[in-house]
């Protein structure tokens, strides 16, 4: 749509035609037949009522505008810039009664001063959001019959035309703008739009070679219709035009990434990458198309992961771009961001890690990157260095849930329990649209508040994540083994384990929760069962030797009891309880 043009002088020319020097009248020296003249105190009065209107328009008060504006129309009825003032009010209205009255209003500003452009304009732009698209260009064709030098406006009719469909009078229309001010890129390229719409490629290859004629240094329209012919399904066209046009100009960077894209597109991707390595070595060519091209072969690595079909030659050739991309930019964030993401399509995440670290550090504010770092980290167990980044992370991106979820785990996992519950509530609070993660940052949450010994908390937080998933596998293990610990809702944790080994009856981790929660229920002889049952179908740790220890001693077994306390004091050292244990030959 068009925009009404606001100038300070036009301010002024409104303010002295409300007071009742209407312009075609100060033209003619004459008033219209109808219009009566106004006494000086209704003058008076009227220029103190458009004062404040104009005042309260300027504070974006509009009621209070509207409400002076009519005041002076009681007055004199006969000013146009009132009526014009009014109207533009209700055109910032939705509604389609106030645009109605809106277009009434404007129509008779014009009727008072057939000669003021903006009265036109405004009233196009009412009709255009009146989807009235036939009153919009009948306003604008009589302003161009009417007001001198406002040919420019060509544009905007011709707009108007196309949105109702006319694309013949929006041809004409360019081409009178043509006549007038010479070829231009608007004109053009609309033109070029409709022909190729229309199937008519002749007739829109010779509008595009017009302008290119016109403006020879312009390569950009070069690159337009290479770009249109493709969309138009006309590529091997598009391609044979780019050809010509590199055979003429061979330094043309632009083109040549262009038709190695095109040349990808039409499966000739050897002939791509050879003027690709070409396009790489040329510093007139943007980084930015280059990165994106390397993002391109990214995505054809990442696909290639789930096809039985790998083409290793793609992801040597990507390395070969990366490699250029790394001579010629070192200090360039975005090229080891895209490498980077190459090595993570390789599925090679310490490289990967490497390259995110090498961006961050060059200073990339690119959430993505920031947020595979933390990723990376968090995979290879860098829990230190997750804690750090997320530290630096959330200066940049201080509502982002996934940094404040990364740095709530990593705190979790160095046993900083208080840290990781501040973390996690707030990645809680950013995550309210996705109850997945809201349910597993609750189950994080219960470990959190477990180990900082708020079990409250901790109960709290675990039921809300088994109520969003009730069979929630790690959920019902750590929740049921911690209740076992602190000897609290045995019941309620026997059943969970229950659960769980019901739905995983080989795992052995979950046959150790179970045999610990009846361990604590003193149920001794079930116990022993799940135990061995757990030693027999899994690799055995200290924790389990132990456990199976204390079960035996309950039973009167000491002397197996110490055997499986010494094997697990042989699988782990560092344990002075079991020491005791085994000196003492008993439980503590």
């Amino acid at each position: 749509m068009i925009r009404t043009e606001h100038h300070l002088i036009l301010v002024c020319i409104l303010f002295l035609a409300c007071a009742g020097h209407d312009a075609t009248a100060q033209r003619d020296k004459k008033k219209k037949p109808t219009e009566t003249p106004l006494t000086d105190a209704k003058r008076r009065e009227a220029e103190f009522f458009f004062t404040e209107g104009q005042k309260y328009f300027m504070l974006e008060d509009y009621t209070k505008a509207y409400h002076f504006f009519q005041r002076v129309v009681e007055l004199n009825p006969y000013s146009p810039t009132v009526h014009y003032k009014m109207a533009e009010i209700l055109s910032r209205s939705n509604n389609p009664d106030d645009l109605k009255k809106s277009a009434e209003a404007v129509e008779t500003a014009i009727t008072l001063d057939p000669k003021n452009k903006y009265f036109y304009l405004l009233g196009a732009n009412i009709y255009g959001s009146l989807m009235q698209f036939e009153k919009a260009t009948g306003l604008i064709e009589k302003m161009l019959a009417e007001v001198s030098n406002t040919e420019e406006y060509l544009y905007e009719l011709a707009a108007f035309y196309l949105y109702d469909k006319k694309t013949e009078k929006a041809l004409d229309t360019y081409n009178r703008a043509e006549r007038l001010m010479g070829v231009n890129e608007t004109s053009s390229l609309q033109k070029q739009k409709i022909y190729f719409e229309q199937g008519k490629i002749t007739e829109g290859l010779a509008e595009a070679e017009k302008l290119i004629e016109a403006f020879p240094g312009e390569e950009r329209y070069v690159l337009a219709l290479a770009e249109t012919l493709a969309q138009n399904k006309q590529l091997a066209q598009a391609i044979a035009y780019l050809e010509k046009h590199l055979d003429e100009n061979p330094e043309a960077g632009n083109a040549r990434m262009l038709l190695a894209g095109l040349y990808r597109d039409n499966g000739l991707e050897p002939k791509a990458r050879e003027l690709l390595l070409t396009v790489f070595d040329d510093p007139s060519v943007e980084l930015d198309s280059k990165i994106i091209i390397v993002g391109t072969y990214n995505s054809i690595i990442g696909q290639q992961a789930n096809s039985t079909v790998v083409d290793a030659s793609i992801e040597e050739f990507t390395a070969q771009l990366i490699e250029k991309l790394v001579l010629q930019y070192p200090d360039q964030p975005n090229v080891y961001v895209v490498s980077g993401d190459h090595f993570l399509m390789l599925k090679k995440n310490k490289q990967a890690l490497a390259q995110y670290f090498k961006a961050v550090k060059l200073g990339s504010t690119n959430f993505d990157t920031w947020q595979n770092l933390l990723y990376l980290e968090t995979e290879l167990e860098q829990f230190d260095s997750v804690r750090v980044h997320a530290g630096q992370a959330l200066e940049l991106f201080p509502n982002q849930a996934m940094v404040h979820y990364f740095n709530g785990y990593a705190n979790l996992r160095k046993r900083h329990y208080r840290e990781a519950t501040v973390a996690l509530e707030q990645a809680k609070k950013l995550s309210t649209a996705n109850q997945g993660l809201v349910a597993e940052i609750n189950g994080m949450l219960g470990d959190a508040y477990n180990g900082a010994q708020d079990y409250d908390k901790s109960d709290k937080a675990y039921d809300d994540a088994l109520s969003y998933n009730p069979n929630n596998d790690l959920i019902l293990n750590n929740y049921s083994y911690y209740l076992a610990l602190r000897k609290v809702n045995l019941e309620k944790a026997e059943k969970m384990s229950a659960q769980l080994i019901k739905n995983h009856p080989n795992n052995s981790a979950y046959l150790d929760t179970h045999a610990w929660v009846l361990f604590m229920r003193e149920k001794y002889k079930e116990a022993r069962k799940v135990m061995e049952r757990a030693m027999a179908v899994g690799e055995v740790s200290a924790v389990y030797h132990e456990h199976y220890g204390d079960i035996l001693f309950k039973l009167g077994e000491t002397d197996e009891a110490v055997r499986q306390w010494q094997k697990a004091k042989v699988l782990d050292a560092s344990n002075e309880l079991i020491d005791k244990k085994i000196a003492n030959r008993r439980l503590y």
